[in-house]
């Protein structure tokens, strides 16, 4: 094979399936950080909790290597909605900047669905691809519109504050991948 990312081949999933898939993780975008800010609440440590573990990446990342661009996409931007429309987290300044970052995350995560490295590359990928997205939103944000309300400096503390939830994707996202695909591999 000639191209850069060798790929094997995984069955396509049919619309209906990638559309489920999408809303299961969208309800997962909302209902994995509500349980980080609640612990957050109850031991005094506020929003920081899901500031440190990025419980939101999770779902998305996840539908991506197993469902595809597609499904991954769409529930990187809906996810932060649906959380805002029901929870007001997160915040309406940094709302923009998370649906465009973890729609970076679901679609570079979707579209290595099938390349032919290990679960735990496509993770590395998908995170720096979303960080970048996000840091060029946040740049065209800031010098090209004047946004005010967003500090340059966000792109590199969020990346320092969100170190135990890089990790925690690094060893929970293979894991998970490896059931799942095991899990199909014993019903044929």
């Amino acid at each position: 094979m000639s191209t850069a990312i060798q790929t094997m081949e995984k069955p396509r999933l049919s619309v209906k399936v990638q559309t489920l898939a999408a809303l299961a993780a969208i309800i997962g975008a909302v209902a994995v950080p509500q349980v980080f800010h609640v612990l957050g609440a109850a031991s005094g440590l506020g929003t920081s909790l899901g500031e440190a573990f990025l419980p939101m990446h999770l779902p998305i990342i996840l539908v991506g290597l197993l469902a595809g661009p597609y499904a991954g996409a769409i529930a990187g931007l809906l996810g932060p909605l649906a959380s805002f429309a029901l929870s007001g987290m997160p915040g309406a300044a940094m709302l923009p900047f998370m649906m465009i970052e973890l729609c970076g995350y679901g679609l570079s995560a979707g579209l290595l669905r099938n390349a032919k490295i290990p679960t735990f590359g496509k993770v590395i990928i998908s995170q720096i691809s979303g960080r970048a997205v996000r840091a060029i939103a946040i740049l065209a944000a800031v010098y090209l519109l004047g946004n005010e309300s967003v500090r340059v400096a966000s792109i590199w503390t969020s990346i320092i504050s969100g170190l135990f939830g890089i990790a925690l994707q690094w060893a929970l996202l293979p894991l998970i991948v490896y059931r799942v695909e095991d899990l199909k591999k014993h019903e044929k």
